[in-house]
Protein backbone atom coordinates (compact mmCIF):
# COMPACT_ATOMS: atom_id res chain seq x y z
CA UNK A 1 0.00 0.00 0.00
CA UNK A 2 1.44 3.12 -1.07
CA UNK A 3 1.76 6.61 1.23
CA UNK A 4 -0.92 8.10 -0.33
CA UNK A 5 -3.61 4.99 -1.05
CA UNK A 6 -2.78 4.80 2.84
CA UNK A 7 -3.78 8.75 3.32
CA UNK A 8 -6.68 7.98 1.66
CA UNK A 9 -8.11 5.04 3.54
CA UNK A 10 -6.98 6.83 6.88
CA UNK A 11 -9.73 9.45 5.76
CA UNK A 12 -12.15 7.37 4.64
CA UNK A 13 -12.32 5.41 7.78
CA UNK A 14 -11.81 8.32 10.28
CA UNK A 15 -15.02 9.71 8.11
CA UNK A 16 -17.01 6.57 9.02
CA UNK A 17 -16.04 6.43 12.26
CA UNK A 18 -16.95 9.83 13.27
CA UNK A 19 -13.47 10.71 14.53
CA UNK A 20 -13.18 14.79 14.02
CA UNK A 21 -9.47 15.05 15.53
CA UNK A 22 -8.05 11.92 13.25
CA UNK A 23 -10.21 13.41 10.27
CA UNK A 24 -8.69 16.63 10.75
CA UNK A 25 -5.29 15.09 11.06
CA UNK A 26 -5.28 12.26 8.01
CA UNK A 27 -6.53 15.32 5.92
CA UNK A 28 -3.78 17.46 6.29
CA UNK A 29 -1.16 14.59 6.13
CA UNK A 30 -3.36 13.62 2.82
CA UNK A 31 -2.89 17.12 1.56
CA UNK A 32 1.18 16.37 1.46
CA UNK A 33 1.33 12.88 -0.08
CA UNK A 34 -2.12 12.40 -2.45
CA UNK A 35 -3.28 14.32 -5.51
CA UNK A 36 -5.61 16.60 -4.06
CA UNK A 37 -7.98 15.43 -6.88
CA UNK A 38 -7.96 11.91 -4.93
CA UNK A 39 -9.01 12.74 -1.58
CA UNK A 40 -12.07 15.32 -3.40
CA UNK A 41 -13.39 11.80 -4.72
CA UNK A 42 -12.60 9.66 -2.08
CA UNK A 43 -14.61 12.42 0.12
CA UNK A 44 -17.53 12.50 -2.86
CA UNK A 45 -17.71 8.89 -2.76
CA UNK A 46 -18.26 8.67 1.00
CA UNK A 47 -21.91 10.32 0.71
CA UNK A 48 -22.84 7.24 -1.00
CA UNK A 49 -22.02 4.79 2.07
CA UNK A 50 -22.31 7.39 5.16
CA UNK A 51 -24.64 10.30 3.93
CA UNK A 52 -24.68 13.45 3.09
CA UNK A 53 -24.21 14.94 6.72
CA UNK A 54 -20.85 12.84 6.96
CA UNK A 55 -19.68 13.64 2.92
CA UNK A 56 -20.64 17.82 4.13
CA UNK A 57 -18.50 17.61 7.09
CA UNK A 58 -15.39 15.96 5.44
CA UNK A 59 -15.37 18.35 2.39
CA UNK A 60 -15.84 21.37 4.88
CA UNK A 61 -12.73 20.64 6.83
CA UNK A 62 -10.69 19.44 3.35
CA UNK A 63 -11.98 22.96 2.42
CA UNK A 64 -9.88 24.59 4.97
CA UNK A 65 -6.96 23.32 3.46
CA UNK A 66 -7.32 23.35 -0.06
CA UNK A 67 -10.12 25.87 -2.51
CA UNK A 68 -12.99 23.93 -4.21
CA UNK A 69 -12.01 22.87 -7.25
CA UNK A 70 -13.95 24.19 -10.66
CA UNK A 71 -16.75 21.89 -11.51
CA UNK A 72 -16.18 18.42 -12.80
CA UNK A 73 -17.57 17.77 -16.11
CA UNK A 74 -17.74 14.20 -14.79
CA UNK A 75 -20.75 15.93 -13.15
CA UNK A 76 -22.66 16.49 -16.58
CA UNK A 77 -24.42 13.82 -18.38
CA UNK A 78 -27.57 11.76 -18.99
CA UNK A 79 -29.72 8.95 -17.48
CA UNK A 80 -28.18 6.61 -20.60
CA UNK A 81 -24.76 7.86 -20.25
CA UNK A 82 -24.44 6.82 -16.58
CA UNK A 83 -26.30 4.29 -16.94
CA UNK A 84 -23.82 2.69 -19.58
CA UNK A 85 -21.00 3.89 -17.41
CA UNK A 86 -23.09 2.30 -14.17
CA UNK A 87 -23.63 -1.31 -15.98
CA UNK A 88 -19.85 -1.22 -16.54
CA UNK A 89 -17.97 -0.47 -13.35
CA UNK A 90 -20.60 -2.41 -11.29
CA UNK A 91 -20.04 -5.45 -13.06
CA UNK A 92 -16.35 -5.21 -12.61
CA UNK A 93 -16.59 -4.77 -8.97
CA UNK A 94 -19.13 -7.49 -9.04
CA UNK A 95 -17.16 -10.13 -11.65
CA UNK A 96 -19.96 -13.03 -12.04
CA UNK A 97 -22.12 -12.21 -8.93
CA UNK A 98 -23.38 -9.11 -11.21
CA UNK A 99 -26.46 -10.30 -12.65
CA UNK A 100 -27.76 -12.35 -8.82
CA UNK A 101 -26.93 -8.77 -7.42
CA UNK A 102 -28.81 -6.47 -9.35
CA UNK A 103 -31.65 -9.07 -9.43
CA UNK A 104 -31.69 -9.03 -5.31
CA UNK A 105 -32.13 -5.43 -4.90
CA UNK A 106 -34.33 -5.33 -7.23
CA UNK A 107 -36.04 -7.48 -5.11
CA UNK A 108 -36.06 -5.10 -2.56
CA UNK A 109 -37.33 -2.26 -4.17
CA UNK A 110 -36.92 -1.81 -8.47
CA UNK A 111 -35.74 2.04 -8.21
CA UNK A 112 -33.16 1.33 -5.51
CA UNK A 113 -31.62 -1.33 -8.09
CA UNK A 114 -32.08 1.58 -10.67
CA UNK A 115 -30.35 4.36 -8.48
CA UNK A 116 -27.51 1.83 -7.49
CA UNK A 117 -26.32 1.63 -11.16
CA UNK A 118 -27.05 4.94 -12.35
CA UNK A 119 -26.25 6.87 -9.42
CA UNK A 120 -23.84 4.86 -7.25
CA UNK A 121 -21.85 3.26 -9.75
CA UNK A 122 -22.46 5.51 -13.23
CA UNK A 123 -22.91 8.81 -11.44
CA UNK A 124 -19.99 8.43 -8.62
CA UNK A 125 -18.22 5.71 -8.84
CA UNK A 126 -17.26 5.87 -12.87
CA UNK A 127 -15.78 9.61 -11.76
CA UNK A 128 -12.41 10.33 -13.03
CA UNK A 129 -9.75 11.25 -10.24
CA UNK A 130 -8.98 7.76 -8.71
CA UNK A 131 -8.68 4.69 -9.91
CA UNK A 132 -11.53 2.38 -9.53
CA UNK A 133 -9.06 -0.77 -7.33
CA UNK A 134 -8.09 2.52 -4.76
CA UNK A 135 -11.94 3.41 -4.78
CA UNK A 136 -12.54 0.14 -3.82
CA UNK A 137 -10.25 -0.16 -0.98
CA UNK A 138 -11.78 3.57 0.51
CA UNK A 139 -15.06 2.28 0.25
CA UNK A 140 -13.83 -0.94 2.77
CA UNK A 141 -12.50 2.01 4.45
CA UNK A 142 -15.96 3.76 5.15
CA UNK A 143 -18.13 0.08 5.41
CA UNK A 144 -15.75 -1.37 8.30
CA UNK A 145 -16.76 0.49 10.66
CA UNK A 146 -20.65 0.20 10.32
CA UNK A 147 -22.79 -2.90 11.03
CA UNK A 148 -22.42 -3.88 6.96
CA UNK A 149 -20.89 -7.41 6.67
CA UNK A 150 -22.29 -8.26 3.01
CA UNK A 151 -21.69 -5.32 1.56
CA UNK A 152 -18.00 -5.15 3.40
CA UNK A 153 -17.67 -8.66 1.53
CA UNK A 154 -18.69 -7.66 -1.24
CA UNK A 155 -16.69 -4.31 -1.56
CA UNK A 156 -13.55 -6.48 -0.34
CA UNK A 157 -14.19 -8.64 -3.55
CA UNK A 158 -14.79 -5.98 -5.57
CA UNK A 159 -11.14 -4.37 -4.90
CA UNK A 160 -9.29 -7.61 -6.41
CA UNK A 161 -11.39 -7.79 -9.22
CA UNK A 162 -11.06 -3.70 -9.72
CA UNK A 163 -7.27 -4.87 -9.47
CA UNK A 164 -5.53 -4.05 -6.34
CA UNK A 165 -3.35 -6.79 -5.74
CA UNK A 166 -4.27 -9.28 -2.91
CA UNK A 167 -1.31 -8.22 -0.63
CA UNK A 168 -2.45 -4.66 -0.75
CA UNK A 169 -6.20 -5.62 0.59
CA UNK A 170 -4.28 -7.58 3.18
CA UNK A 171 -2.10 -4.65 4.08
CA UNK A 172 -5.53 -2.39 4.31
CA UNK A 173 -7.12 -4.36 6.66
CA UNK A 174 -4.32 -4.68 8.96
CA UNK A 175 -3.71 -1.29 9.26
CA UNK A 176 -7.60 -0.86 9.40
CA UNK A 177 -7.71 -3.60 12.37
CA UNK A 178 -5.61 -0.82 14.45
CA UNK A 179 -8.53 1.86 13.83
CA UNK A 180 -11.91 -0.11 14.80
CA UNK A 181 -13.18 -1.13 17.79
CA UNK A 182 -12.83 -4.75 18.42
CA UNK A 183 -16.03 -6.33 17.12
CA UNK A 184 -15.74 -4.22 13.98
CA UNK A 185 -11.95 -5.23 13.83
CA UNK A 186 -13.13 -9.20 13.98
CA UNK A 187 -15.52 -8.74 11.43
CA UNK A 188 -13.47 -6.84 9.25
CA UNK A 189 -10.66 -9.89 9.16
CA UNK A 190 -13.46 -12.86 9.31
CA UNK A 191 -14.93 -11.25 5.65
CA UNK A 192 -11.60 -10.83 4.36
CA UNK A 193 -11.06 -14.38 5.52
CA UNK A 194 -13.92 -15.86 3.90
CA UNK A 195 -13.26 -13.33 0.49
CA UNK A 196 -9.56 -15.54 0.41
CA UNK A 197 -11.01 -18.59 1.55
CA UNK A 198 -13.26 -18.41 -1.45
CA UNK A 199 -10.50 -17.27 -3.60
CA UNK A 200 -8.10 -20.26 -2.86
Amino acid sequence: MTDAVRALVDVSALLALGDRAGLDAALAHAATVTPDDAVEEALLQSYLFLGYPAALYGLSVWRKLRPPPPPSPAADGDLTEWQARGDATCARVYGEQYARLRGNVAALHPDLERWMIVEGYGKVLSRPGLDLATRELCIVALLAPQDAAPQLYSHLRGALNAGAPEDSVDDVVRHLEGKLPPARATMLKQQWDAVRGRRR
